[in-house]
């Protein structure tokens, strides 16, 4: 496994090196450049235009570009946002929570619920919730997003008036504050990740250990542990109070912000969770159909065991394999955003900031939030490759 790892790590440098080139000359190849912003200003002087082209190194040869570009980057000298006339860092460290958290939370949603549903309807094949479930799937699968988003606002939005229309946050609460929404981001973030970690913990200790009935106490004193821990954790992040106006009863605290931003989040959870669910529900029902017919699964049958412990202990182990490539990529994908849903949404992440980098030539922008999404996902194939190993005994890395 070693030799695997160290192996496949050599191949990832290699294939960032590729990627960062193909970033490269993509973004050239689009019309224009920085430059036309300034220099279509009528109070520049001519001599003022030729400095700005030298300092934003247009003058030079793309080759001479690119070599920098590569220096640059392996150096950690990102640069600063032509657009934002910030630094790249500071752009990407402001928006990357707002998107990991936003996406985070419909990926684990998503794929638990589509892998619930996905063992249960192949395991009752046959049956109308198969059928019902699997038109359904195939519906949000092949949805339009757009046009889902675009539904999800009228029904919701415009019609039942449960939800903002085009509204990042409710900026009448956060201008009470102080504290930026970036830190409330980050507490938020960092509780799903707790919890995520928490939940996963006690479901592969009670996969393992819930049918000998005298391990089941220590399930459930580690599960009362990290509650403990957990609720402990969220009264610190979440309990600090600021002075605001009557309106708010004098006082607004971390988690009324926190709530606020929860209330923000629900339409577009909702539409990224109703696309990807539809995708891991077929995905997890097909590889189920496949493995129900494998001979170790009629030997647990032929054994007595229950229903339920072939079905999850044994069948479900082994079809989660794709499900597994899958969610792992998806984590990794979704640290870049998705475009449209954070436009249609008007979410100010990572994928509106690409957008608009691309839109006004923004090429350290640009560059970072494509790189981002690219290191992210060669990271994700070696951990699904070793979580392979790990879920299936079969399987050995020479």
């Amino acid at each position: 496994m070693r030799r695997y790892v160290l192996r496949r790590l050599a191949q990832i440098v290699v294939t960032l090196y590729l990627y960062l080139t193909l970033v490269f000359f993509i973004l050239e190849a689009i019309p224009g450049d920085v430059s036309q912003i300034y220099i279509q200003n009528p109070l520049l002087t001519k001599e003022v235009r030729e400095q700005l082209i030298r300092d934003l190194g247009l003058d030079k040869p793309i080759h001479e570009r690119y070599f920098t570009y590569l220096a640059n980057f392996f150096m950690g000298r990102w640069g600063t946002s032509f657009s934002h006339d910030r630094p790249v860092w500071d752009i990407i460290i402001e928006r990357l929570p707002r998107t990991a958290l936003l996406f985070l939370t419909a990926t684990l949603i998503s794929f638990y619920l589509g892998f619930v549903l996905g063992k249960i309807i192949a395991w009752r094949r046959g049956q109308l919730a198969e059928y019902a479930s699997t038109v359904a799937g195939i519906t949000l699968f092949t949805v339009f997003t757009p046009m889902l988003a675009l539904l999800l606002v009228w029904v919701f939005s415009l019609q039942l008036h449960l939800f903002p229309i085009a509204n990042f946050l409710d900026e009448n609460k956060w201008q009470l504050v102080s504290l930026r929404a970036e830190t409330i981001f980050n507490y938020m973030l960092l509780t799903l990740g707790v919890v995520t970690i928490v939940g996963l913990g006690l479901w592969w200790a009670a996969h393992r250990f819930i049918y000998r009935p005298w391990t089941r106490f220590f399930v459930l004193l580690g599960g009362f542990t990290g509650l403990f821990a957990l609720t402990g954790y969220l009264w610190i992040a979440f309990g600090q109070c600021w002075d605001a106006f009557p309106q708010y009863g004098g006082r607004i605290c971390n988690w009324q912000l926190a709530g606020d931003i929860l209330y923000h989040m629900v339409l577009p959870v909702l539409n990224v969770t109703l696309i990807s669910f539809g995708g891991t529900m077929l995905l997890m029902r097909n590889s189920m159909l496949e493995t129900i017919r494998e001979d170790f699964v009629m030997a647990a049958k032929a054994k007595g065991l229950p229903d339920s412990q072939v079905r999850d202990k044994h069948a479900a182990r082994n079809a989660m394999l794709p499900v597994v490539t899958s969610f792992v990529l998806s984590l990794a994908l979704a640290i870049d955003g998705g475009i449209i849903t954070e436009t249609l949404f008007s979410w100010p992440g990572m994928g509106l900031t690409l957008l608009s980098a691309v839109q006004e030539k923004d090429m350290p922008l640009a560059v970072a939030a494509l790189v981002f999404v690219g290191v992210f996902a060669l990271i994700a194939h070696l951990v699904a490759d070793v979580l392979y190993a790990y879920l299936d005994p079969r399987i050995r890395y020479d």
